[in-house]
């Protein structure tokens, strides 16, 4: 199962309101067919009850438990900020956003924040120069 592909990476040298790096988020999930367009609403009320900012320049916006009928398939969005996001306070360069059908968003998650606990790989997808070299850091989460 594939639930990040190159189509699904973006990398902006600018920064972004939190605002919009959620919409962008949630756009490229459904485009790539993950979630309905009524998922974006589910993100707003999850980060409403609790911030999805994860610490070292990652936040991973997701809809609540209530939004399930809302999630098609598994899917990935991963946009770098560059310019970085004022998330709630806190500075953010990654937001990846998340749908899981069923129990699948836990092992994408915990691929996630493994990958984003090691300094050295949180450099490696800093530096990155492009959608396909970012793919190739991340592309461990397809192999569940």
């Amino acid at each position: 199962m594939s639930v990040l592909t190159i189509g699904q990476i973006r990398i902006h040298a600018g920064s972004a309101s939190q605002a919009e790096a959620m919409q962008e988020a949630a756009d490229i999930l459904v485009a790539a067919g993950a979630v309905t367009t009524a998922y974006i609403d589910a993100m707003h009320q999850r980060e409403a009850s609790v911030s999805t900012y994860m610490g070292n320049g990652l936040a991973i916006p997701h809809g609540t438990n209530e939004a399930k009928d809302t999630i098609l398939d598994s899917g990935l969005s991963v946009v770098r900020y560059d310019g970085g996001v004022d998330w709630a306070g806190e500075p953010v360069t990654f937001v990846i956003g998340i749908a899981g059908k069923g129990d699948a968003h836990l092992e994408i998650l915990s691929q996630i924040a493994l990958l984003f606990s090691d300094d050295d790989d949180v450099a490696r997808l800093t530096a990155a120069d492009s959608p396909e070299a970012l793919f190739a850091l991340l592309s461990a989460v397809n192999e569940q």
